[in-house]
């Protein structure tokens, strides 16, 4: 609690100084998260709670990362995380259940976790750092699932290299200039502030609605990022957040990017109520990328494809297989 209280005054002191800026196509889907059918059938000997952590140096930088699913063909799925967030946050049922059919790997990013070097404070450098990691680990080709913060990182990565990336899916993001972006701090930190007054998790605020399902929803989650109970990630610091707040911030002011150059197949998802990155993001993204497939859960917020895990494994797996 104590470190979480030092982010939010450090983090509240930079929001007073960040620029505010106002920044939606597809079928939206309305699936049953209780009665959707498991997409991990394949048991795994190694699961997200007890894979160990590994290390890559590339360019000065040691990458901490953890890969599950080595043995499954096609390229590897490349896990970009969210504002805040370390290897930890990823929810295990998500992880398990994509790397029951795929390799896949999730990482610190340079200045974040247990990696090493000084953090980003740009969307764009956290992209080519990102792009470091994926070569440092000899892969010519990969899919990418960027939740939040790591959809803009996923969006730079395939502008800046095309060819590394066969398929995205984006979550819970939006792109360069969207409605919100910039003013992400704002919201962060009051439900910061919220959940250390009330003794609870941000991500309970954040992630979720406050509606009955919603909140049961999120108790759930975060009690599945409890499941690791051993070789735990660092936490981020307070450093590395007040740059990703900054490097939001510039993302939010962002001239829009021409996504029809992406011709990627791309997934775009999130929850019907998404405070953090305002659901009508993922309406424009399904909009402007060419080659894309829209997925909006029903009384979801940002951590939509966490409340709807099941559904979403099914559906990441069944667009990753085409």
């Amino acid at each position: 609690m104590p470190h979480l209280l030092k982010i939010v005054i450090s983090s509240l002191v930079l929001s007073a100084s960040l620029a505010s800026l106002d920044a939606g196509a597809a079928d939206a889907a309305s699936p049953n998260a209780q009665s959707a059918e498991p997409a991990a059938a394949k048991s795994l000997e190694t699961t997200w709670k007890d894979v160990a952590t590994q290390v890559v140096s590339s360019g000065g930088i040691e990458f901490a990362y953890r890969e599950l699913g080595q043995q499954n063909e096609g390229p590897p799925v490349v896990l970009l995380v969210h504002l805040a967030g370390v290897m930890d946050n990823w929810d295990p049922l998500v992880v398990d259940g994509i790397a029951a059919r795929r390799h896949v790997i999730a990482f610190d990013n340079r200045g974040i976790g247990a990696s090493s070097g000084a953090p980003s404070n740009s969307i764009e450098q956290m992209a080519d750092d990102a792009t470091t990691f994926i070569k440092a680990k000899g892969f010519r080709q990969v899919d990418l699932l960027g939740f939040s913060m790591g959809g803009m990182i996923a969006q730079e990565i395939v502008l800046k290299d095309p060819q590394l990336v066969r398929k995205m899916i984006l979550a819970g993001t939006g792109p360069a200039g969207g409605e919100g972006i910039s003013t992400v701090a704002g919201v962060a930190n009051v439900d910061l502030m919220r959940a250390t007054l009330t003794g609870q998790d941000p991500k309970q605020y954040l992630f979720f609605t406050r509606t009955p399902t919603g909140i049961e929803a999120g108790k759930a989650f975060i009690k599945r990022l409890q499941e690791r109970s051993e070789g735990r990630d660092k936490d981020i610091t307070v450093r590395a957040y007040v740059a990703q707040l900054q490097a939001l911030s510039a993302w939010g002011q962002k001239q829009p990017a021409d996504l029809s150059v992406v011709k990627q197949p791309v997934l775009v998802v999130n929850g019907d109520d998404d405070r953090m990155v305002p659901t009508p993001n993922s309406y424009d993204l399904a909009r402007r990328l060419p080659n894309s497939q829209l997925v909006i859960y029903p009384d979801a917020g940002h951590g939509g494809i966490f409340q709807y895990h099941d559904d979403f494994v099914s559906k990441a797996l069944a667009f990753l297989a085409k």
